[in-house]
C-alpha cells in the first residue's frame, strides 16, 4: 500500500510536509551512519576513564554492529508486518534512550549493553526508513532524487563521524555517545507529525517465526564469528565451529524460506540479476572502505603522530564531496543508468586506493593523501544511492522493507567480512618490537587486499553492463511467484 504523500510523477516541487518526512528520515539515516564511524576516535579516552582492556575495547565497537548486522533481516520484514511508521518511530525512540545510556554508564559492559541497542535500534530504523521513502515516492527520477539525498546523508554522517569525535573528544568521550540522543529526540518529535501512517501487510495467514529465529540467529553468530576471529584464530576449535553453526543455520533458513507462505525473505527476489549485484556492490563497497578507514586512521596516528582532530580533518574532503553531490546524483542515474553509475564510482574507487599505496613515513599531504580522499569522496556519492536505487526499483510496495533490509544486512556483513580480513593480513606478524617502516610495510599488504575487494566489486558492476547489452532490461522477479518477470527500465 502507497503512502498517502505518494508523488505523482508529474509534480515536480514537493510540498513542505514531503519535505519534512524525507528530512525526518535522513536525520534517522545520518545518525545510524555517524555512530558506526564516531566511537573509534574516543576509544583511547574510553579505555582510560574506564580501565578497559583491548578485548573488552573492541566490543565498544563490535556490539553495535552485531546487533545492526544481526537483525536487519528481521527488522526489514518487521516493517512490511507491522507498519513502517510504528516500527520506525519505536526504534528511533529506543535509539534516543540507549544514547542517552551509553553518555552515563560508568563500566565496560554496560556501555557495550547500551552499543548493542543501539544497532538493534538501527537494524529497525534503517530498513523502514528507506521502505518508507521507496513507497512514498514514485518509481524514476522522484525517487531517485530522494534517494539520493536520503544515502548521500548515510555517507556523511559515516564521514563527518570521525570529525566530529575528534572535536567532542577533545572535551569528552562521553559527548560522542550523548551527541545522537537530542538530535534522535527531535527527529522522533517531527517524524510522529510528519511521516504519514502507512497499512501493514495482511497477516492472517500467519508470520514466518521459525525463519526469523533461524534467519536472525544466523546473521548474528556469523557477525560474532567474524569479529571474534581474529583474536581467537582463524583456524581455532570456536572460529571454525562458529562458522559451521552458522552455514547449518543458513541453509535450514533458505529451507524454511522456500516452503513458507509468507517468508520473511522471499528467495524469488534474487533471481533478479540487477538485485544480486546491487547486494554484492553494497558488500564489497562497504567492506573496503570500512577496511581502508582502518587502516588510514591506524597509520595517521600510530605512524605519523597526528592528533585525532587532524586524523579527523584528514577526511573531511571526502565528506564534503559526498555532501556537496546530494541534489546531483538522482539526475546523473536518471540520464546513464545505476549499471554505469555504480561502475564508475567503482572504477574511482579503485583508483584512490591503488593511489594510496604511495604513502610513506613523511608524506605531503595535497600531493600524496588528498587525490585518493577525492577520489573516495566522488565515489561513495555515485555507487551508494546508485545501489540503493537499483535494488529498491522494480519491487512491489508490500516488499520494500523485506529489499531493504536485504541490502542493509549485505552493507554491515561486508563491512565485518572484509574489515576482519584486513585485520588479520596486517597483523600476521605480530605488532610488537618493530620499526615505524617495518609496521608501515605491514600496513600496504592490507591496501593491496582493500584495493582487490573494491576491483571485485568493480568486476561484479561490469556483467551488468555485459547484461545491458544483451537485452533491453532486466528481469525483476514479482512478488507473487507464479507471476511472469516483469521487464523494467534498463537503469535499474
Amino acid at each position: 500500500m502507497t503512502s498517502p504523500l505518494n508523488v505523482p510523477e508529474t509534480q515536480e516541487r514537493w510540498s513542505p510536509r514531503l519535505w519534512g518526512t524525507l528530512l525526518v528520515l535522513c536525520a534517522a539515516m545520518f545518525l545510524d551512519a555517524l555512530d558506526v564511524s564516531m566511537v573509534g576516535v574516543a576509544l583511547p579516552s574510553i579505555a582510560t576513564d574506564l580501565d578497559l582492556s583491548t578485548s573488552t575495547l573492541q566490543w565498544i565497537v563490535s556490539g553495535y554492529i552485531l546487533g545492526y548486522g544481526g537483525l536487519l533481516l528481521l527488522g526489514g520484514r518487521a516493517a512490511d508486518l507491522l507498519g513502517r511508521r510504528s516500527v520506525f518511530l519505536i526504534a528511533l525512540a529506543v535509539f534516543a534512550v540507549a544514547s542517552l545510556l551509553g553518555g552515563l554508564v560508568d563500566s565496560g559492559p554496560l556501555l557495550i549493553a547500551s552499543r548493542f541497542i543501539k544497532g538493534l535500534s538501527a537494524a529497525f530504523t534503517a530498513p523502514a526508513g528507506l521502505s518508507i521513502i521507496t513507497t512514498t515516492f514514485k518509481e524514476g527520477p522522484q525517487r531517485n532524487r530522494a534517494l539520493s539525498i536520503y544515502t548521500t546523508c548515510a555517507a556523511t554522517g559515516f564521514s563527518m563521524g570521525l570529525v566530529l569525535s575528534g572535536l567532542l573528544t577533545e572535551v569528552s568521550w562521553r559527548l560522542t555517545m550523548l551527541l545522537p540522543a537530542p538530535i534522535a529526540l527531535l527527529a522522533l518529535v517531527a517524524g510522529i507529525r510528519l511521516i504519514p501512517r502507512s497499512s501493514r501487510e495482511d497477516s492472517g495467514k500467519g508470520y514466518d517465526l521459525p525463519g526469523a529465529v533461524t534467519g536472525t540467529a544466523s546473521m548474528l553468530l556469523l557477525v560474532f564469528t567474524v569479529v571474534q576471529a581474529p583474536e581467537v584464530g582463524w583456524a581455532s576449535a570456536q572460529t571454525l565451529l562458529s562458522f559451521l553453526a552458522a552455514a547449518v543455520l543458513l541453509a535450514v533458513f533458505v529451507t524454511i524460506e522456500r516452503r513458507s507462505t509468507h517468508p520473511l525473505i522471499r528467495l524469488g527476489v534474487l533471481r533478479s540479476g540487477s538485485q544480486v549485484r546491487a547486494n554484492l556492490g553494497a558488500a564489497f563497497f562497504f567492506g573496503s572502505y570500512v577496511g581502508f578507514q582502518f587502516l588510514v586512521t591506524q597509520y595517521m596516528q600510530s605512524l605519523l603522530g597526528w592528533s585525532a582532530l587532524e586524523t579527523a580533518l584528514a577526511f573531511l574532503p571526502a565528506g564534503a564531496l559526498v555532501a556537496l553531490s546530494a541534489t546531483k546524483i538522482g539526475s546523473v542515474v536518471d540520464r546513464f543508468g545505476t549499471p554505469r553509475v555504480i561502475a564508475t564510482g567503482f572504477a574511482l574507487l579503485v583508483v584512490g586506493y591503488a593511489l594510496f599505496l604511495r604513502v610513506d613515513l613523511d608524506p605531503t599531504y595535497a600531493a600524496v593523501i588528498l587525490p585518493s580522499m577525492l577520489l573516495l569522496g566522488a565515489a561513495c556519492a555515485l555507487v551508494f544511492p546508485s545501489l540503493n536505487i537499483q535494488a529498491t526499483n522494480g519491487v512491489e510496495d508490500h516488499e520494500q522493507g523485506m529489499v531493504s533490509g536485504l541490502l542493509n544486512t549485505s552493507v554491515q556483513v561486508g563491512g565485518a567480512v572484509f574489515l576482519a580480513v584486513v585485520t588479520a593480513v596486517i597483523t600476521t606478524g605480530g605488532d610488537t618490537g618493530r620499526s615505524a617502516q617495518e609496521v608501515l610495510d605491514s600496513f600496504r599488504p592490507g591496501l593491496v587486499v582493500v584495493t582487490a575487494i573494491a576491483a571485485t566489486g568493480l568486476l561484479i558492476t561490469l556483467t551488468g553492463l555485459r547484461t545491458r547489452r544483451r537485452t533491453e532490461g532486466v528481469v525483476v522477479a514479482k512478488s507473487l511467484p507464479e507471476q511472469e518477470p516483469q521487464r523494467v527500465a534498463v537503469g535499474d
